[in-house]
């Protein structure tokens, strides 16, 4: 009898506990740094300030260490960093606006959000036990997610702003509900894909090298592609449009590995975008005010003009390579630099080093996801990690591309730097739900001893997926899967 021994995995809450040490001092010293160069003296809530901050962190760890134990330890502590660099810099555009004469702050109100936020991501972390639950509501995710996207076309709850009609006010606050309706689409794309990617890997003609989809395969890329060109021209937003349908083709081609899904769904939104430029005058106000920045009328046209684009193109350029130094430069020249353009605000203070080290944190968080996706067992986790990491790495380019004018500019948000209470929301619950994916890709399967798997050439020891088969199907998976399969049939295909 062969004797199978589980894998022994260090949970890694020590290691967590380590990084956010180092992630509350890079937020607290930058607090402190934007009070000194502003000021020339440190903030008088500064110790007030890192307390809040480090009794979050420690919440949410308390919270990991009881209900996922064998979370990913990198992911918490870059989170906690970006939310604190964020933090800092909204305070120091606080500080200047102050300085000239303003009386709106923003850096409570995000703290306040931040506060809310982690309280959220920890109910989800207690109350979702098992990712694979969410399988069970596909359809509904679907519901709720189209429901979200098309409020802001409600008249009297949606409101415009910089000419994209994304957001809704109710009861004096005013949210996104794109940034909400991006995780349960990410929930409904993965269940729908789990269950439909053999079709959709499989049948097709081969074409120069492409294995093409069936016709009636198309169905639902040709649904989302509608949707995101109706989000581009009824809410005159190409960041949502971009995002929702980048989201669906990333997992299209995570489920299928098949080349010819990316290529079709470029062709398509590329397609309907320069349709939609050459048809509605909104659209192609978009791209003129990109390919034209810096024309003297473009700059001087009030409202929709360059003129936000073109300062926050020349503060990145006054911080070159290693910026003004926190407190030292001019941030609040730019409309609305605590939120849409926090990046030209950061990348003026702290250059292109400091503005690039940010950047490579969501590299890190990126690839954090990604490495859950590959390490879990289920297909859907997979799906589901993948697509909102993807999110999150699509979003920063977006974000990022629009301010350095690689494409037009969005009215999407930094994730965790911005500020905005429902993006804090929607990505504190994607880092909670990467967090509990992250738990069942890192838990060790149980330990099986003296069992045997019968095959004709005698017995062989079962694999990882094998020994631990209600990892992989779970609650709400609808059929067995191949470990399943090899336990019940008795061979391997």
């Amino acid at each position: 009898m062969a004797t199978v021994e589980a894998h022994r995995v260090r949970a890694g809450r020590g290691t967590e506990l380590g990084l956010l040490v180092v992630a509350l001092l890079i937020a607290v010293s930058a607090y402190a740094l934007v009070g000194l160069g502003a000021t020339d003296e440190l903030p008088a809530d500064v110790a007030g300030y890192g307390a809040g901050l480090a009794g979050l962190a420690l919440v949410v760890h308390v919270v990991l260490r009881w209900r996922a134990p064998y979370a990913d330890p990198v992911i918490l502590p870059v989170v906690i960093a970006l939310n604190g660099i964020g933090l800092a810099m909204i305070y120091r555009i606080d500080l200047a606006r102050e300085a000239r004469g303003g009386d709106e702050m923003f850096a409570g109100k995000q703290l306040a959000w931040s506060a809310i936020s982690v309280a959220l991501a920890c109910v989800v972390l207690i109350v979702l036990r098992d990712h694979r639950t969410l399988r069970r509501y596909t359809y509904t995710a679907m519901i709720v997610a189209l429901g979200l996207i098309v409020l802001p076309l409600i008249p009297g709850l949606g409101v415009e702003i910089n000419g994209a009609r994304i957001w809704i006010r109710a009861l004096g606050f005013s949210l996104q509900p794109s940034e909400l309706a991006k995780i349960a689409l990410a929930v409904f794309f993965a269940g729908y894909l789990v269950t439909h990617r053999d079709t959709l890997a499989l049948a097709g003609p081969k074409v120069l090298g492409l294995q093409l989809p069936r016709i009636r395969d198309l169905g639902p890329i040709l649904v989302v592609w509608a949707g995101a060109i109706a989000t581009l021209v009824l809410q005159k937003d190409l960041g949502t449009s971009l995002l929702l349908f980048g989201m669906f083709v990333a997992m299209l081609y995570v489920a299928t590995e098949r080349l010819s899904w990316i290529v079709i769904g470029f062709v398509m939104f590329a397609g309907g975008v320069a349709f939609a430029s050459a048809t509605f005058g909104h659209v192609a106000a978009r791209f003129h005010i990109w390919l034209h920045a810096l024309d003297q009328d473009v700059f001087d046209r009030a409202p929709g003009g360059s003129g936000q684009l073109v300062r926050g193109l020349f503060g990145l350029a006054s911080g070159g390579l290693f910026g003004t130094g926190w407190g030292q430069g001019r941030p609040d020249l730019v409309p609305y630099a605590e939120s849409d353009f926090i990046v030209a605000s950061l990348g003026e203070e702290l250059g292109l080093t400091g503005l690039m080290a940010i950047l490579v944190m969501y590299l890190v968080l990126c690839q954090r996801g990604i490495r859950t996706s590959i390490g879990v067992r289920d297909g859907f986790g997979k799906l589901l990690a993948a697509g909102l990491s993807f999110v999150i790495a699509f979003q920063c380019f977006v974000v990022v591309g629009g301010i350095t004018r690689i494409i037009p500019l969005t009215g999407l948000t930094m994730p965790f730097l911005a500020y905005g209470g429902s993006s804090l929301l929607a990505n504190w619950i994607i880092a909670a739900l990467l967090l509990r994916v992250s738990d069942d890709a890192r838990r060790p399967a149980p330990e099986v001893t003296g069992l045997l798997l019968e095959t004709p050439a005698g017995g062989i020891p079962l694999d990882e997926e094998a020994r631990n088969p209600v990892a992989v199907a779970g609650p709400g998976d609808d059929q067995p899967t191949e470990a399943i399969r090899r336990t019940n049939g008795g061979g391997r295909s």
